[in-house]
């Protein structure tokens, strides 16, 4: 296992073993864009961790994972304090588990079962014995894991370059967002729904909700969030959230 902080090297492919543990808490960190060749399943504890890549963004709240296959190239943003723990697979492990980025439920098995591989020492023997199905255990868990909504397509299209300048800046409405790039708002449309799978109404709440969670878990009350994300009320926004969620926001928190 290996404890880090903000400014520690750490390189998952530099180690022989076949799985690698860590563990850390930090505050304000971004990793940048990297890439590795090992699979990495990232889990945050306490805060939230926002993941970008070429075509998404990702989202992760307490109590969720992303699992990011080998060589894919992602930056990791953590604000304020985030306590995670963090698992590297080599890609012989990797073969039968999702070939495609994703955010999944963090069960109490699965909890525990990272929690002891990221305690492991480098050196540990996960070829027999208890680690050996630890190991086997920790895989079943990830391909037996419920998803979660908390990853957002992002359209390629160069056109709307500006729109995504600032993924902490609210997407302004249809009918403004015609007028700052010069398209009607059925091409708008037409490029959302091929790109994201999606209309734009559609992509922009999927942004609201995944940037209001963000905004709670980082300690932001409710007042904050709905002026954020441009409600006329804080009734509104929790109207909104329970639309999304089924719950409240102070309830999903809890």
């Amino acid at each position: 296992m290996a404890w880090l902080d903000a400014h520690a090297p750490f390189d998952p492919d530099s180690f022989d073993a076949p799985v690698i543990g860590i563990a850390a808490t930090l505050g304000d960190h971004d990793s940048g864009t990297h890439h590795h060749r090992r699979g990495q399943l990232l889990f945050t504890r306490q805060g939230c961790t926002r993941i970008t890549l070429a075509q998404q963004l990702c989202l992760l709240p307490p109590s969720r994972a992303a699992w990011i296959p080998p060589g894919i190239a992602h930056r990791a943003v953590m604000q304020h304090s985030v306590d995670y723990r963090s698992i590297y697979l080599t890609p012989t492990l990797c073969a039968n588990l999702p070939q495609q980025v994703c955010v999944m439920e963090v069960s109490p098995l699965l909890r525990a079962v990272l929690e002891a591989i990221a305690q492991a020492d480098f050196d540990i023997n996960w070829q027999q014995g208890k680690y050996f199905h630890l190991l086997g255990l920790c895989l079943s868990e990830i391909r037996d894991a419920a998803l979660q909504p908390m990853l957002l397509p992002l359209p390629s299209d160069k056109r709307l370059a500006p729109l995504l300048a600032c993924v902490e800046q609210l997407p302004p409405q249809l009918q403004v967002l015609q007028k700052q790039i010069g398209a009607s708002g059925r091409t708008i449309g037409r490029i959302f729904q091929r790109e994201t799978g999606m209309s734009y109404q559609q992509w922009r709440q999927q942004w609201r909700l995944m940037r209001a969670i963000e905004l709670l878990c980082t300690g932001r009350n409710i007042g904050y969030s709905a002026f954020e994300l441009g409600f006329a009320s804080d009734s509104a926004f929790i109207a909104f959230f329970k639309d999304m969620t089924g719950t409240t926001p102070g309830d999903w928190l809890r």
